[in-house]
């Protein structure tokens, strides 16, 4: 029985040790942290900084969902700005792996990222600027696998208003459609 429990011991420190390994390998700190250089516009970052000052701001939004046709509207107060802007920030194309995933179209007034690679989320980014001042942001992400297909159009307009537009496909549960818009009162 002694070599039993030795085994089952041996076993579980191996598995244990793998599940470790895999956590720290997939906690990586961030691109500036690391001090890569962004060769994109800095999504992330700007979405923080303007979900911080949609916070000192602290505006009441007329938020309106939309679910397969059913509409609600509130006046909320939104609490944690990061969070409700997160589909945003998680669409940021500056991840090393990236680098060079992405065609770069610039003109006077605006900037346009379009995906080379059909297996990249995002798919394209076109920020609106008047100088340096960003007026508007347009995301499209698309992802397909065997399970299900999502679409999102993501509309960010930074003083007044964003929106998600998302249709979600699920294998054996059907299709799902949201639209959510927030305007700034």
């Amino acid at each position: 029985m002694y070599w039993c429990k030795s085994t089952i011991i041996h076993r579980l420190a191996f598995v244990a040790g793998i599940i470790f390994t895999g956590l720290v390998v997939s906690c990586k700190p961030d691109i500036k942290e690391t001090g890569a250089a962004i060769s994109y516009f800095d999504l992330k970052g700007f979405i923080k900084t303007t979900a911080a000052q949609l916070t000192r701001l602290n505006r009441p939004v007329l938020k309106t969902m939309v679910h397969n046709g059913f509409s609600e509207s509130k006046k909320v107060h939104i609490d944690n700005w990061e969070r409700e802007l997160s589909l945003f920030s998680g669409s940021d194309i500056n991840k090393p792996a990236w680098k060079d995933s992405y065609d770069v179209h610039t003109t006077a007034n605006a900037i346009f990222y379009k995906a080379k690679f059909p297996e990249l989320e995002t798919k394209e980014i076109t920020i609106n600027k008047n100088g340096d001042k960003v007026k508007w942001i347009l995301i499209i992400n698309h992802t397909k696998n065997l399970l299900y297909e999502t679409k999102e159009k993501l509309t960010l307009v930074p003083d007044s208003m964003y929106r998600i537009e998302k249709t979600q496909h699920v294998r054996l549960l059907g299709t799902n459609t949201y639209d959510i818009k927030g305007v700034l009162n």
